[in-house]
């Protein structure tokens, strides 16, 4: 992973984090302006069930190419996906989780503006760092823990005195928009989001660090922030500046690298060893 990070250039990264972040930004406001136009809507689970299979057909040409020939191709098939029912049956539950986390997007964005949806979405960072410390038994350093309270506090101010859109003339309810958010946050804590985005995901996360990330998504808040302004006539107050602030700062502390401790306990242990030593 190390190696891999290393021969990519920067301008491969800057490439991938780019499209990531429009992914991110454009999928958000796309759904939100689908979802309040006056026009009769479509039902979400069409939309979810579509995603998955733009996302299948995608990731069955990438096998096709990686694979190189069609004997190959369908060896590959026949082994990691036929022949493993078993690991096919663990597959079905984050697959679940992925159903539910996009049709709950879709009630989300139906009451909530995109903008206070992107930036109350990014909860989904304390949920999953608290599922890996529950259930992986791993640790968080005390700025990742600071940058949680901070994200959480960030939320809670945008959510105080929401902002409002002026140009958007569908009854809304905001209660129903961050329930259904909460329940899409609990769902990351299991799976990430999904389809292009999702693939884009996996490209960064191999080739890209964690303060890349961070930016990226934070950057997507400000890109949704402003495309609200433009399309939906959003109000922004002085609460969700200042909540929108402490989540993007909290995403960028959190992905900070932790200090490599090792070489220097080692170097003290030597000390202490030559010093007894003398």
């Amino acid at each position: 992973m190390a190696a891999a990070k290393e021969n990519v250039s920067l301008l491969f990264k800057l490439y991938c984090l780019t499209v990531m972040t429009l992914v991110a930004a454009t999928y958000t406001i796309a759904l939100r302006y689908t979802r309040t136009s006056d026009k009769e809507l479509y039902f979400s689970t069409t939309a979810v069930c579509i995603t998955e299979v733009i996302k299948l057909l995608l990731s069955v040409g990438i096998l096709a190419k990686e694979t190189g020939s069609l004997g190959r191709f369908k060896t590959s098939l026949r082994e990691n996906v036929l022949g493993s029912p078993k690991e096919l049956m663990k597959l079905s539950v984050p697959s679940l989780v992925y159903a539910v986390q996009n049709n709950m997007a879709f009630l989300a964005l139906s009451n909530l503006d995109a903008a206070v949806y992107q930036v109350t979405y990014q909860l989904k960072i304390p949920c999953t760092a608290l599922c890996t410390v529950l259930m992986l038994n791993r640790t968080l350093s005390k700025v990742q823990w600071i940058s949680v309270f901070m994200l959480c506090g960030g939320v809670i101010l945008v959510q105080w005195k929401p902002a409002q859109a002026t140009k958007v003339m569908v009854e809304q309810n905001p209660f129903l928009g961050f329930g259904a958010i909460a329940i899409a946050v609990l769902c990351s804590g299991f799976a990430v989001l999904a389809s292009v985005g999702g693939l884009y995901t996996s490209v960064v996360v191999k080739y890209t660090d964690n303060i890349m990330k961070g930016f990226s998504a934070a950057a997507a808040i400000v890109l949704s922030t402003i495309a609200s302004v433009l399309l939906f006539g959003l109000q922004i107050t002085l609460t969700f500046a200042l909540g929108t602030l402490l989540v993007c700062i909290s995403i960028y502390f959190y992905g900070l690298p932790r200090q490599d401790t090792t070489s220097i306990q080692q170097g003290e242990t030597a000390s202490k060893g030559r010093a007894s030593g003398v």
